[in-house]
């Protein structure tokens, strides 16, 4: 399976992030955006503004940790496409553990055209998403708490991967959280075809360097 790249902006500098992208978009796959509301998650990113000003060729993997998502999945469907980005180049990923009715939810972003994703953290247990499994492009799972970059990847991530690729051996399977070389090779291993990486890529000395590890 191939094994795609996705930077997280998280760890960039948003001081000059359009920069920053142009200095890894031509080694990766797509482009995570992190985007947490102080509520959900113990940290405040970005929002639909900062999106509709990423310049970048790259599909976008728009990685929603907010509370009530179905309150914003509009606005960035409209951000993300606004320069003229395909909506098929448009992944919007919500968090079961904050949707009542997760089904609806998901029906809701692809409503819009673009591919809809669910996230699990680690003390999630993955049959809280089996039921919508076949709804999914794409099963994003937390290798950390969400909220902060640069954190120590949790194991448990990896049973959760190797359980879902035996349920759905060609479903898009995305890891988020402390993905270095070391634990990107065994997530790959275990299943994960797509890796996000953000203090890994940005912090490094030699940006394309650590992509090629990765791989």
């Amino acid at each position: 399976m191939n094994i795609k790249i996705a930077p997280s902006i998280l760890s960039a500098d948003f001081g000059k992030l359009n920069q920053e992208i142009g200095s890894v978009e031509q080694y990766v796959d797509l482009l995570h955006v992190d985007v947490m509301d102080g509520h959900f998650v113990p940290n405040i990113t970005i929002g639909a503004p900062v999106v509709r000003c990423i310049e970048t060729k790259l599909p976008l993997d728009l990685h929603l940790m907010i509370e009530h998502p179905e309150n914003f999945i509009e606005d960035f469907v409209k951000a993300a496409t606004e320069k003229g980005r395909s909506k098929k180049d448009v992944s919007i990923t919500v968090h079961q553990e904050v949707c009542k009715d997760l089904r609806k939810v998901l029906e809701q972003i692809h409503s819009f055209g673009v591919k809809a994703a669910v996230s699990i953290n680690p003390a999630t247990p993955l049959k809280m998403i089996e039921g919508v499994l076949d709804d999914v492009d794409m099963v994003l799972v937390m290798g950390v708490n969400p909220g902060f970059g640069g954190q120590k990847f949790i194991e448990n991530a990896l049973e959760k991967i190797a359980a879902l690729r035996k349920m759905k051996p060609d479903l898009d399977i995305e890891v988020d959280g402390g993905i270095n070389a070391e634990t990107g090779k065994r997530c790959v291993e275990t299943g994960a075809n797509i890796l996000v990486a953000g203090s890994y890529i940005f912090g490094a000395k030699d940006r394309k360097q650590a992509i090629v590890s990765l791989r």
